[in-house]
């Protein structure tokens, strides 16, 4: 604090000495980064020369200091420049800086510059392909859609390869406010203009891969798609990407894994990409890997973890402003199975979302409330949110794992109409190599059918799925084929499913699906000993973030910094995490809290 009061009672002009002299006195070959940054410091104008440097510095810096740093050495490049084109070109430049680092202010203060001193077309239009994808990562909502289609349809005169990562920005856009950007969506309309759009020129780059797959997949179809989509998938798996891409496209490739049904690939693809935002300091694109992350995690049965991606992803968004849903929360909540904390936040995010035009939200907490009441055996009430959550067709990825939901709330309320057609759309949507795919249609195929058949569905599914690290689903599976055996008074059969069912589900934490587990097996005569709820379910998801952290050998310092919060916040937490737990020193963690 006297070191900042010291600088700024200096006068402007004893600043800019003191800047020169440090300028003066700094190694050039030794420290050129921070020997440009004082000669910028010191500079009275614009200055050519000390522009072009900090422009090349900023690259390095981006590798030592994160994006944030090589963010500001690119905006300082832009006052010194006056030169009106190259002005708006370091202007766009510092712009996606400022928005990948999650200063959306900055951004577009940046792009009101690069727009004032544009000097053709082609500027102009990439102001507003930036301002799209600006609007996109801090509201998403039902505007960024159609700034984004209007700058890519701009575009395809002006720069056919910038055009087309536009069609992907607003394919993305499009496909989160699904409805809610007009009657049907412009996910259909932006994949059509995409494919009439400009071909790639030479060989495809990673993003022409993404673009023609996901377009296709919803012009063609799903058959029509795979060999592109499967084709970007590889090329990300491989080295063939730059890490800027990953940061630009990362989401995208973990789509076009959900698209194939290749789980693996998405857990891989989904890990590198939040190392790499992690190390790069790039917090939207961190976001967005953190939400993906987290519900690989949850799809796996890996609470814990999911958890504590949540509770990072919320730091980041409240440090940031962006105000994407937290959609890894939802299935979470949905598989918990706790109603009392799950029913607010569905409710809450479908009216935030509504409001804020995100429709792919509103989707998924319909989607984690029909998990939630399937647990329950609320079948009911599971068919009343997973029906209006499927009549959508405007994100097949996310429609293909919430048909399993339908089918087995229809079929357990009667409506076996409706649980065929559901079949027959997911048939439709499955390819055969995937074990996950096959698997959640044989369960599917099982509640539909009859004796042999149901059972050979049944065997099917639970063989399928237990070669996936998708516990819930195999759980559910056995579970499932544990109620049938039941009913068809095979007890001893079906206590051999049941009891691998409860064991799992209690394992992961899927509350609602073990009790409902529990009663089908003291339905076949089996004593069943109900579990008791642990001091550690009463930590908030803070809370537990901190103590895995501290578990891990992380000092207050460490998780404070980590966690963009001060150490005295952190001691705070602590005092209430150890009478929570009935503890007294972090030493006591390990023991209270195993991994």
């Amino acid at each position: 604090l006297v070191r900042s009061a010291a600088y700024a009672a200096g006068s402007a002009d004893d600043r800019r000495a003191t800047h020169l002299a440090l300028a003066g006195a700094t190694d050039a070959q030794a420290d050129p980064e921070r020997r440009v940054w004082h000669l910028a410091a010191a500079a009275t104008g614009p200055d050519e020369d000390v522009a072009a440097a900090l422009e090349q510095a900023a690259a390095k810096i981006q590798a030592r200091a994160g994006l944030a740093a090589s963010a500001a050495f690119l905006r300082q490049s832009v006052m010194l420049t006056a030169e009106p084109g190259r002005h708006t070109e370091r202007a766009l430049a510092a712009a996606l800086a400022y928005l990948h680092a999650g200063a959306f202010d900055i951004a577009l203060g940046l792009l009101a510059r690069a727009e004032a001193h544009a000097v053709d077309d082609l500027q102009r239009a990439r102001v507003e392909q930036l301002r799209g994808q600006v609007e996109w990562a801090s509201v998403t909502g039902r505007e960024a859609p159609v700034l984004l289609l209007q700058a890519a349809r701009r575009l395809e005169t002006l720069d056919a390869g910038l055009a087309r990562e536009t069609y992907l920005h607003a394919w993305v856009a499009s496909h989160l406010a699904g409805p809610l950007a007009g009657p049907g969506g412009l996910l259909p309309e932006v994949s059509r203009a995409a494919q009439a759009g400009p071909r790639p020129a030479g060989d495809p780059r990673p993003c022409d891969l993404l673009l023609g797959g996901l377009t296709t997949m919803i012009v063609r179809g799903r058959t029509a798609a795979q060999p592109a989509l499967r084709r970007a998938v590889n090329t990300f798996l491989g080295d063939q990407v730059s890490g800027q891409e990953w940061l630009q496209w990362g989401i995208f490739a973990q789509m076009a894994a959900m698209a194939v049904w290749d789980f693996d690939s998405w857990a891989a693809l989904s890990t590198r990409h939040v190392e790499l935002a992690r190390a790069s300091g790039a917090l939207v694109p961190l976001s967005i890997a953190l939400n993906g992350r987290g519900q690989v995690a949850t799809h796996c049965g890996d609470f814990e973890t999911a958890t504590s991606l949540a509770a990072e992803k919320d730091v980041v968004n409240e440090v940031t402003g962006i105000r994407l849903a937290t959609t890894c929360d939802l299935l979470l909540a949905g598989y918990r199975g706790r109603p009392a904390e799950a029913v607010p936040l569905f409710t809450a995010t479908i009216e935030d979302s509504t409001a804020r035009g995100e429709g792919l939200a509103v989707q998924m907490a319909n989607w984690s409330a029909a998990v939630l009441r399937n647990g329950l055996g609320r079948y009911a009430e599971a068919l009343a949110v997973a029906e209006p959550a499927t009549e959508e067709t405007y994100s097949p990825l996310s429609t293909q794992l919430i048909l399993p939901e339908l089918i087995e709330a229809a079929v357990r309320t009667g409506r076996a109409d409706l649980a065929g057609e559901a079949l027959d759309r997911l048939s439709a949507m499955t390819v055969e190599d995937s074990d996950w795919a096959k698997g959640l249609d044989a369960r599917s195929r099982a509640l539909v059918s009859e004796g042999r058949e149901a059972e050979q569905c049944y065997v099917e599914a639970v063989e399928r799925l237990s070669r996936t690290p998708l516990r819930p689903d195999l759980a559910r599976a056995q579970l499932l084929y544990g109620e049938w055996l039941r009913r068809e008074n095979r007890r001893l059969d079906a206590r051999h499913q049941l009891q691998a069912a409860y064991d799992l589900l209690d394992a992961i934490g899927a509350e609602a699906f073990a009790e409902r587990a529990r009663r089908e097996l003291l339905a076949t005569g089996e004593k069943v000993r109900k579990r008791e709820v642990d001091t550690y379910s009463q930590l908030t998801p803070q809370e537990e973030h901190i103590v895995r952290l501290a578990r891990d050998g992380r000092s207050n310092r460490e998780i404070a910094a980590e966690l963009f919060i001060s150490t005295r916040t952190v001691e705070w937490h602590f005092r209430k995490v150890f009478a929570k737990l009935g503890i007294t020193s972090r030493r006591d963690l390990p023991d209270a809290v195993p991994p």
